[in-house]
């Protein structure tokens, strides 16, 4: 907030360049807001999505925070007025790999009630193929969605 106060400030003084300075502090904060709300979003889908390979199943409930949370990056990585993205592919990839071991120990807490340790689960799922089915699930089209 103080830093809305400060553009106002700088705006009314005239000074453009410290003005757009603070504009682009800003904007930085609000994208890495959205980038937080990104990764928890791929915290959740990624526990889901190890429960379902390690138990060799699914849930109702799990099927849908997949699909909320699939839902919810999307909505979250989409720029309103350009139609493009806050974070590219290889960062959304980059993203997911860093909320991994997020949902490792979230996982190990609820994979068969909690029986495994995160050492075990890691040598029971292959990291970079929940990371694919992620990206996968996240990249998939709306319209390929939408005509199945």
């Amino acid at each position: 907030m103080e830093e809305i106060l400060e553009l106002k400030q700088l705006l009314l003084q005239g000074d453009i360049k410290g003005a757009l300075v603070i504009a682009e502090e800003i904007a930085e904060m609000s994208k890495k807001d959205i980038i937080n709300n990104i990764y928890s979003f791929a915290v959740v889908l990624l526990l889901h999505l190890i429960k379902q390979k390690v138990e060799n199943r699914t849930t109702r409930s799990w099927d849908t925070s997949i699909r909320n949370s699939v839902r919810n990056i999307r909505r979250l990585n989409k720029r309103l007025k350009s139609n493009g993205f806050y974070l590219n592919l290889e960062e959304l990839q980059e993203t997911l790999v860093e909320a991994y071991s997020a949902a490792l120990d979230d996982a190990a807490l609820e994979v068969c009630e909690g029986i495994y340790e995160v050492r075990e689960l890691k040598t029971m799922v292959k990291e970079d193929e929940i990371i694919a089915s992620a990206l996968a699930l996240i990249t998939f089209t709306e319209s390929t969605e939408n005509s199945q």
